[in-house]
Order: structure tokens, then sequence, then C-alpha cells
């Protein structure tokens, strides 16, 4: 062992630069870790939203299938009530009192009706399946209703079925 002090300050500077070198292998990791931490949580944020999104929507639809399985009750009613004409029977009042029950109780679920008579074609809500000339209706128009579409929290339940005014 010899007592050269250039040798001890030798080793000491190497020594030192041993521990900064491993001081900034560690900072640098430790930046690295931070942004890992960082990606994860954003991550795990995303992954938060989607599952509330995916909540909400299972909550707003999920009585679609039933709502979807009473629209040929809707149409019956709306067919018993045109076949009743305006006679003011008893029997008339009552499917009229059993339509409005009926409507109010989806329409508390989130269904609309669309029931476009005179109003633009949308091709988003209607379906048309014939086109035909009409007497004060403006072409591109609907001019007969044959069945009426609804929507559930804005979104197509079934499309309003139409007859649309001829474009000239």
């Amino acid at each position: 062992m010899s007592n050269d002090p250039t040798q001890e300050v030798n080793e000491g500077a190497a020594a030192e630069m041993a521990q900064q070198d491993e001081l900034e292998a560690l900072r640098a990791e430790v930046e690295q870790l931070r942004a890992q931490s960082l990606l994860e949580r954003a991550d795990l944020e995303n992954q938060r939203k989607r599952l509330a999104r995916d909540i909400d929507s299972a909550r707003r639809f999920a009585n679609e299938r039933l709502l979807s399985d009473l629209l040929p009750v809707f149409d019956s009613l709306d067919a018993g009530l045109a076949a009743a004409g305006e006679d003011a029977g008893a029997l008339r009042q009552g499917l009229e009192l059993t339509y409005k029950q009926l409507l109010k109780v989806a329409a508390d679920n989130g269904m609309e009706v669309l029931d476009p008579a005179g109003q633009a074609f949308n091709p988003e809500h209607h379906q048309a399946i014939s086109q035909g000339e009409s007497e004060g209706v403006a072409p591109g128009h609907v001019i007969t209703v044959f069945q009426k579409g609804y929507l559930l929290n804005g979104r197509l339940l079934r499309p309003a079925l139409v007859i649309v005014a001829k474009q000239d």
C-alpha cells in the first residue's frame, strides 16, 4: 500500500465520479418511474371515464328491448283509433286514455314519437316506401305516414314509414 497523495486523489476522484454516475442513473430511473406513473394515472382516469360513459349508456338504453316489443301495441292502438273514426263513444275514449297513458310511460322512459306528416323527409328518421303527388305539400315533404317512428333518448328505435312528395 502506497502513501502517494496523487494516487489517493485519483482514487477519490474516481470514487466521486462513480457516485455521480450512480446518482445520475438513479435520477434517470426516478424520472422514468415518474413518467410511467403519470401515464398509468392518465390511463386509469380514461378507463374510469369510459366506464362511466358505458354505465350511463346502459342505463339510458336498458329498456330498449321492452319498448321495442311495445311498438306493435302502439301501432294497434293507432289503428284502432283510426278505425273508430271521430265517433266519441266510450270505446274510443277508453282507447284514447289507454294510448295516452302508454305514451306517457314510454316518454318517461326516454321514448318519443316520430309523426312526420307534413315535415321535410329526413333519411335519418324516416323510411320512404313510395313517392306520390299531393296538392299543398312541398316536394321532398312527407305526404302520408303509414307507421310512426320512435326515438329512444335520441337514438332511432324504429324509422317512420312514409310516402314522400315527388321532386319536380
